[in-house]
């Protein structure tokens, strides 16, 4: 059978690990779609790009498949800027194929046509715009560039012509990949010196050490050598959050930032695990003082300028980690770091009364400890991260460079996909529900019983609470009605889409539903009532 650009395309995508591919159809890509399909790739069909995008992440997380998400002209690319601006601060290798007339049909037809490229150069590690006789090339170059590296999304624009023209490649080339590899041996020299004398070493450790997989010598490493960690949010669970060496997720809570912050100060020697300070807010520049030596092992060179690395090793986590193995000195004799970890317990217990708090901990205490959970944008994001422990990486997904919402309930989509054998749980704010709400329809359409608990308080709480802040008066920021009980009825939605929805307000209602979900076949949306103003003093 002859083969098409469109099945090259396929093919290369299939030897890269490909296995789904997430979008909405549109005229201009349905050769593409059929070339991907061919060659084995699944199309999942969703409500809207966004979605899309964001399960083909939540899958990636779960099976390492190469994520790739397709729209069609105009309309069906831009709608997924965002997504894929999201991919590129969270450093997701996402392949973004989109549909485009011939070159020759662009010069005299403007319906829906305008140039993708110069659109997407600016959130995308390259750009390609396909050609016969070179698909192979094309392609494999693009994953080429996805992967390699710092990972990052690539968008392929895929002319009409070129897909379904016959093919006159005999074969799709090879796709080369390698791991990171040692630094050079005078930066590791240097850096294993100053870990020798360091009496309080300190690690932070970022979504870099998550996409090496490099949690285990990560472990290894900070119990061998008495080294506590803090990570980012992407980063939970690359120590077990239950050592005694963790000191949990970090970079966007005030309260936790008041004590970890001072605890980096302490230390003499910070070590920087795969850690991108892209996922941080802005009290995390220049957080090393001159006296301390640091440390930093990262995939590529950094240019951020947020802050210095006296000391920078280019290379993989892991084989950087045991080429950097010595013989540890007594440390941090003072306890300091487990003083820090008994405050952070401390500071988010919450005050016992229902809320975000009774939520969280309600739902930590009945979901499996190897449950799969998604946050969205918002309060809840900030609480829940500080909250729930997670015993190893990838069990926590949010968006964490771009913060962006509407993202929980297609992750956890993804991931449900990748994992169907765990409880997959997505928390949500009311306000990025009703962003998203679409793919409640994709859940139910491809059978995924996702749990979805959204915090309904009927406000955009973090933004409210900035506003109050800055003494700014309440403005677009609370919706609903002005009753207690106005507003969306999530939980008659869910059973509109299909799922099962209900109404909680107390910590033993929840508790039971959430159990019976663990169980059910479809999804289930558990509505937690919360007052408004429930997240003041939180975090």
């Amino acid at each position: 059978m002859t083969a098409t650009g469109a099945d090259l395309i396929g093919v290369a995508l299939a030897k890269a690990g490909a296995t789904h591919a997430f979008g909405i159809p549109g005229g201009e890509v349905l050769a593409l779609m059929q070339g991907l399909d061919a060659a084995g790739l699944r199309f999942v069909l969703v409500k809207h790009e966004n979605g899309g995008g964001f399960m083909a992440e939540g899958l990636w997380h779960m099976t390492g498949a190469l994520p790739v998400l397709v729209a069609t002209l105009g309309p069906g690319v831009a709608n997924a800027v965002n997504v894929v601006a999201n991919a590129m601060q969270d450093r997701v290798p996402l392949i973004f194929l989109t549909g485009c007339v011939d070159a020759e049909v662009a010069e005299t037809y403007t319906h829906q046509v305008f140039d993708h490229q110069a659109m997407l150069r600016p959130v995308v590690k390259g750009s390609f715009r396909l050609a016969s006789g070179a698909v192979g090339a094309g392609i494999g170059r693009a994953i080429a560039l996805a992967t390699s590296g710092q990972p990052g999304p690539v968008h392929v624009d895929v002319p009409i012509g070129v897909a379904e023209a016959v093919a006159t490649e005999a074969a799709v080339a090879g796709l080369w990949t390698a791991a990171p590899g040692l630094p050079v041996p005078a930066a590791l020299a240097a850096a294993l010196g100053a870990l020798q004398g360091a009496r309080r070493p300190l690690a932070i450790a970022g979504v870099d050490a998550v996409t090496e997989a490099a949690g285990p010598a990560i472990t290894e490493f900070c119990r061998a050598h008495r080294v506590p960690l803090i990570t980012t949010y992407k980063g939970k669970g690359l120590l077990p959050e239950a050592d005694p060496l963790c000191l949990g997720g970090a970079g966007l809570s005030p309260r936790a930032d008041r004590i970890l912050l001072p605890l980096i100060g302490q230390a003499d020697a910070v070590l920087l695990l795969g850690y991108d300070p892209i996922e941080m807010r802005i009290g995390w520049r220049n957080p090393f003082g001159p006296g301390q030596t640091v440390i930093e092992i990262a995939p590529a060179r950094r240019d951020h300028a947020m802050h210095r690395a006296d000391i920078p090793l280019i290379g993989g986590i892991a084989p950087t980690l045991a080429a950097l193995a010595h013989d540890a000195p007594r440390r941090w004799t003072e306890g300091q770091p487990e003083a820090a970890r008994r405050a952070l317990k401390s500071a988010f217990v919450g005050p016992g009364t229902w809320g975000p708090h009774a939520v969280f901990s309600t739902l930590r205490a009945v979901m499996p400890p190897q449950t799969v959970v998604t946050a969205d944008s918002g309060a809840h994001r900030i609480l829940v991260s500080q909250m729930w422990d997670c015993p190893a990486p990838r069990l926590m997904l949010q968006s964490s460079g771009l913060c962006t919402m509407a993202c929980a309930v297609p992750l956890a989509a993804g991931a449900k996909l990748g994992r169907p054998e765990a409880p997959v749980l997505a928390f949500v704010g009311d306000a990025g529900l009703e962003m998203g709400a679409g793919e409640l329809a994709t859940l139910a359409a491809e059978g995924l019983p996702v749990i979805v608990c959204v915090l309904v308080d009927r406000s955009l709480t973090l933004i409210e609470m900035k506003q109050r802040a800055s003494q700014r008066p309440n403005l677009g920021v609370d919706f609903g009605g002005p009753e207690e009980g106005t507003g969306t009825d999530f939980a008659a939605l869910a059973r509109a889409f299909g799922g099962h929805g209900v109404d909680v307000s107390d910590s033993a209602t929840l508790a039971r539903e959430a159990a019976m979900a663990v169980t059910r076949q479809g999804f289930t949306l558990i509505a937690a009532h919360i007052p408004r103003r429930a997240y003041d003093g939180a975090f």
